[in-house]
């Protein structure tokens, strides 16, 4: 029997999930909001943990998950549901440590099969989503780099960049600095068209 967490932030999507993956050979699926997957952890730990990059709060999710382990202390496993044109999401989750990648816009033979690969240890990328993972996994930026000029990319000053992130102007500017020069751009408009094209922003 392999023991699925799914979180998900809508109620409807998260049941509709549950019950596809319940239909599952020896599955069986726990649900958890964004905010309790340390709760959900508690006692007994699942197999996998399971979300939808595309549901509201899933970087945050990511987030949380990167910070939390299972009870035998090691990470439990993470598989996220996403598509290609999500090269954002999928860089969260490649940090987070997933280890299974399902591009929830095409045919899953047995989501059942894919879990149970991910508990005993292995890996699972669909083909579609292949290549947009190796992008991500080769982009140079680090998150709070990519944060900043994001930022930037949607008009806001250093001041403002700043106070948003509660750093200091002289920090935003030294990582917008390192983005420039990581990504090979010649000034801050360069860097910001160059991760556009790379699909990093």
């Amino acid at each position: 029997m392999t023991t699925v967490l799914l979180v998900h932030t809508v109620p409807l999507w998260r049941a509709s999930l549950a019950s596809l993956l319940g239909t599952g050979r020896e599955i069986e699926v726990r649900t958890a909001e964004r905010g309790a997957i340390r709760a959900a952890l508690s006692g007994p730990g699942p197999d996998v943990l399971l979300t939808d990059l595309d549901c509201p709060g899933a970087l945050d999710v990511l987030d949380e998950v990167r910070t939390v382990t299972a009870p035998h202390g090691g990470p439990c496993p993470l598989a996220v549901l996403t598509s290609s044109d999500r090269p954002r999401g999928l860089r969260r989750a490649y940090e987070a440590g997933a280890l299974g990648y399902i591009d929830k816009y095409h045919p899953v033979d047995d989501l059942s099969e894919v879990m149970h690969k991910l508990a005993d240890g292995g890996r699972h990328i669909d083909e579609s989503l292949a290549f947009s993972l190796l992008q991500v996994a080769d982009m140079p930026l680090s998150p709070r780099e990519l944060s900043v000029l994001s930022m930037a990319e949607g008009g806001d000053t250093v001041a403002g960049i700043a106070a948003r992130l509660h750093l200091t102007p002289g920090t935003v500017r030294n990582y917008l600095a390192a983005a420039i020069r990581k990504s090979g751009g010649r000034n801050r408009l360069d860097a910001i068209r160059r991760a556009k094209e790379a699909g990093w922003i």
